[in-house]
């Protein structure tokens, strides 16, 4: 209500800053990066979003056109970018990990404005938040800062999640996906995994590094450097709040057929199982 439509992008360039906003399946933030002597600016424009915001029909078509857009560059046009979205579909049935963040052009469009508005009354409210300041500031001047302009913004109903459980993979799944945007097949072995929460996901990330993370990574040497079967290999940790997935993809080189990069992939798997790494890979993971 105090910021006029259009000026928000204004204010912040004006007054040395950069903004933005992201979205994933667990939550949504936004944030601005100001010089440390604008921290008030920024305080009282989280407060604004939070405590008076302009929801109108026209504001909701301008971005549902902008996010059609972003899934366009972003997804349907992109080489190798649905590969997530098939492994989704395929290791979760009951929980809401099974879909996109982004969802399908039929959601965008069938989208209301009641829906928009009942979704921010429930969702953006301070009990359902958290702010996070950072950098070069005052703790104690900060906190009355937080105070001044967040304490008034009421509480809303309190959230209950209740998230579908989903059921142990006992068995391989093997699933195949065709893009048209791709010459060169790939393949993806993924694995369901503990939520970000754990130890074990910490694990993972420092796994992901150890296999596949520069031209000296075990992966890499092996299957690009010396078999010579793949033009890339790569794994991560994709790491939710309620579950996670490990992923480890290969694009074959030549002839090398798929199943071949899936078994040099599990050689490398069972090793990691059974073996300790070497303490000069230990020392490589500590530093980076």
């Amino acid at each position: 209500e105090n910021i006029g439509k259009g000026e928000w992008f204004k204010i912040v360039s004006s007054n040395g800053g950069r903004n933005n906003a992201n979205t994933t399946d667990d939550r949504t933030y936004y944030y601005e990066i100001f010089p440390s002597n604008k921290l008030e600016l920024g305080l009282w424009m989280e407060s604004e979003r939070l405590l008076h915001p302009i929801i109108k029909q026209g504001g909701v078509d301008t971005q549902n056109e902008v996010v059609k857009e972003e899934k366009r560059l972003r997804v349907d046009n992109q080489p190798y970018s649905r590969f997530l979205e098939n492994v989704k579909v395929n290791m979760f049935k009951k929980h809401p990990y099974k879909g996109t963040t982004i969802g399908k052009m039929e959601h965008l469009d069938a989208a209301t404005l009641d829906e928009f508005l009942a979704f921010n009354k429930k969702y953006y409210v301070p009990n359902n938040a958290i702010l996070v300041v950072a950098g070069d500031i005052q703790i104690d001047e900060t906190k009355k800062m937080i105070s001044d302009y967040f304490s008034e913004i009421p509480r809303g109903a309190e959230v209950v999640r209740t998230l579908a459980k989903e059921d142990p993979i006992t068995k391989p799944i093997t699933a195949k996906a065709y893009d048209s945007n791709i010459q060169i097949p790939a393949v993806v072995a993924a694995y369901r995994m503990p939520s970000i929460k754990t130890r074990d996901s910490r694990v993972l990330d420092m796994i992901s590094a150890y296999l596949t993370d520069g031209n000296s990574s075990k992966l890499y040497r092996k299957m690009v450097d010396e078999e010579k079967m793949a033009l890339q290999v790569g794994a991560f940790n994709v790491s939710q709040e309620d579950y996670g997935m490990y992923l480890i993809f290969g694009l074959p080189l030549g002839e090398t057929p798929l199943r071949s990069i899936i078994s040099g992939i599990d050689e490398e798997v069972v090793k990691i199982q059974k073996e300790l790494i070497s303490e000069k890979d230990y020392q490589k993971l500590q530093n980076k």
